[in-house]
């Protein structure tokens, strides 16, 4: 026996087919051997239930921002024709003569668009997202009667928000549905006389109204949810951060909902 297993050994050790065979091994897959391609990191953190929260908050802001500068020079509408108007114009000859005038403009509106899609995208992904965590809701309807009137009607007063938005391009920026002026068109530098032939059309009037306190409703939750996204929502803070959001959706709603009243009154014509 021992000759015999000393011949099978140096047979194994001398045999060059079995001895490459033995000590070769190949990967497992093809990409063992390639690196992984590495996303930018900002692509690699919006992927994630985070960074999309941030995504929000961040789009939120620069919106909330728009909201409020809009509704603050939209206010020169009390001190007559002339002045709404050469706000505008001023709008309009932003970075005049370096830019084209009116360019300037379309740019900010541009990342104003931009902010809204990501700001819905973002919203849109985080709703999968706690789908597929959580496939089953909450049966109880205490956890219902918990939770609050503007966080459970977040998707619908944005819905409703952003058709208002649609609207309130077409009317007062393209004029597509405006009331016609004199001429039988819609005049782009006449913000003022577009504002009042819009504006005293009761529906219209009553459409502005309500999409208002809705929009207030929004960003009530929004405002103090920015806090929440961004990791700022320590409770002792609570109170500054209900307050701070009660204060902004109540300053945005007044601002704006006193338009319509104004002209349907007869203040403002």
């Amino acid at each position: 026996m021992p000759v015999v297993l000393t011949s099978i050994l140096t047979s194994m050790v001398t045999s060059p087919t079995v001895n490459s065979e033995a000590l070769r091994r190949a990967p497992v897959t093809g990409t063992a051997l390639q690196a992984r391609k590495k996303r930018p990191f900002l692509l690699d953190l919006y992927s994630t239930s985070v960074g999309k929260k941030y995504a929000m908050a961040i789009s939120g802001i620069a919106m909330m921002g728009f909201v409020l500068f809009h509704m603050i020079g939209n206010l020169k509408m009390y001190l007559g024709a002339v002045a709404l108007d050469h706000y505008a114009e001023f709008l309009r000859a932003l970075l005049y003569p370096i830019m084209p005038k009116g360019v300037m403009l379309w740019i900010l509106r541009g990342g104003l668009i931009s902010m809204l899609f990501l700001h819905l995208h973002a919203a849109w992904s985080l709703t999968k997202l706690n789908r597929h965590a959580r496939p089953v809701k909450y049966q109880g309807a205490r956890d219902y009667q918990v939770a609050k009137f503007a966080s459970r009607t977040m998707r619908w007063t944005g819905m409703i928000v952003l058709a208002y938005l649609v609207w309130h391009i077409l009317d007062l920026t393209l004029g597509v549905v405006n009331a016609t002026g004199t001429n039988g068109e819609f005049v782009t530098g006449e913000v003022y006389n577009n504002v009042v032939r819009s504006l005293d059309r009761p529906v219209v009037a009553a459409f502005y109204v309500v999409a208002n306190i809705l929009l207030g409703i929004h960003l009530f939750h929004g405002a103090w949810s920015i806090f929440q996204s961004l990791g700022w929502n320590n409770p002792r803070f609570n109170n500054w951060r209900r307050g701070f959001a009660t204060g902004f959706a109540t300053i945005i709603v007044v601002g704006n909902v006193s338009f319509p009243i104004a002209v349907i009154a007869g203040i403002v014509k």
